[in-house]
């Protein structure tokens, strides 16, 4: 077996209201940063011992799906690398 990196990221749909990037794009914006949106997300990093990179995408998209993100309101990338 070999050990993977599976990064998640995981973030809220467009259009579902995200109050964290509407505040840091306002107080970025008094600093004098002009911006188009801002989306706020939160990053996984889970080290995983798989047979293959694919493998380990399975189960933490597995795992992104039952506990780490809510499918109705959030999208999520998995991302796979050799540790």
């Amino acid at each position: 077996m070999t050990t993977y990196t599976a990064t998640v990221t995981v973030r809220l749909k467009r259009g579902v209201l995200d109050p964290e990037a509407e505040t840091t794009k306002r107080a970025l914006e008094r600093l004098g940063f002009e911006l188009e949106a801002l989306r706020s997300a939160d990053q996984f990093e889970l080290d995983l011992d798989a047979e293959s990179a694919d493998s380990a995408a399975d189960r933490a998209d597995e795992m992104a799906e039952r506990l780490l993100a809510n499918p109705t309101i959030h999208d999520y990338d998995v991302e796979v690398t050799e540790a």
